[in-house]
């Protein structure tokens, strides 16, 4: 299989000033590439580029005009786009009956309507150079469905769709197209959730790897860890009700709510806000 040389390639990651967003920008860097992350968080961007060692940019990803503005001035500080990946995303943790109109209207945005503009935007960028990489994470709440976060998994199921309908949609344009499916990352983002005998929590450096490894070898689908794939495929052959069987007896309709809200409490009141981790 042909790999991709990252040397000097101009890599961007939305919601770089934390998490697997920080972690992907820093194994970028360590490739040789360079990197400019996006964050709705400044202050938060501009430490963590200064500790990675890359440019910095703020980005609001639910709105297209920020998002072509932030690529369009890294264009000068850093050079032509190669590699982007859609990485901010929130996850707010509640039963859906009692989910505010302003916690899905934001996960929608960030989640899916930020990673349909910074598709957009960077095949326009890309398509006239016939190259291009773009990584949409999604998460295995996009392959399988998980209780107290119903609206979430929505979003990671349309960024998967999509990511499978505009890589067919671009065939001819030698834009590749990367859809990631971590599963729980240690991150702030899954505080007070608790491990699982068949999905232990990983390090967001293991996450990043995997996608840097991905744009090297034009991956189609990676999932972290491993065995989330074949995990995923043997539960999508199952009927419907076999699906809610297993998932019933492995805890998924309620193992999210039965976290430590308070450990949360943090995370969940700065999302409601700002953040696009």
């Amino acid at each position: 299989m042909a790999t991709t040389n990252l040397r000097d390639r101009v890599v961007v990651v939305t919601g770089g000033a934390r998490g697997i967003g920080a972690a992907t920008a820093s194994a970028f860097v360590r490739a040789g590439a360079k990197v400019a992350i996006g964050d709705v968080d400044v202050e938060l961007a501009e430490r963590t580029a200064s500790e990675v060692g890359c440019w910095w940019g703020e980005v609001d990803v639910t709105d297209r005009a920020s998002f072509a503005c932030f690529l369009d001035s890294l264009t000068g500080a850093v050079g032509r786009i190669d590699v982007l990946v859609n990485n901010a995303g929130i996850m707010p943790v509640t039963p859906l009956v009692d989910e505010t109109a302003e916690s899905i209207q934001r996960q929608l945005a960030i989640n899916v309507a930020g990673v349909i503009y910074g598709t957009q935007l960077a095949v326009e960028r890309m398509a006239s150079r016939g190259f291009g990489h773009v990584v949409n994470v999604a998460s295995a709440a996009g392959r399988m469905g998980f209780g107290g976060v119903s609206t979430y998994s929505a979003t990671k199921f349309a960024v998967a769709g999509f990511t499978e309908a505009i890589a067919l949609e671009s065939a001819a344009s030698g834009i590749t197209f990367t859809t990631v499916y971590p599963g729980m990352v240690r991150t702030e983002l899954s505080a007070g959730l608790a491990d699982h005998w068949l999905m232990r929590t990983c390090e967001p450096e293991v996450v990043a790897e995997a996608v840097v490894d991905a744009v090297r070898r034009g991956r189609r689908s990676v999932y972290v860890p491993r065995q989330l794939g074949p995990l995923t495929a043997l539960y999508g052959l199952l009927p419907s009700r076999a699906r809610a069987a297993v998932m019933g007896f492995l805890g998924a309709d309620h193992r999210m709510l039965g976290g430590d809200s308070s450990s949360r409490r943090s995370y969940e009141s700065r999302v409601g806000r700002t953040a696009q981790e």
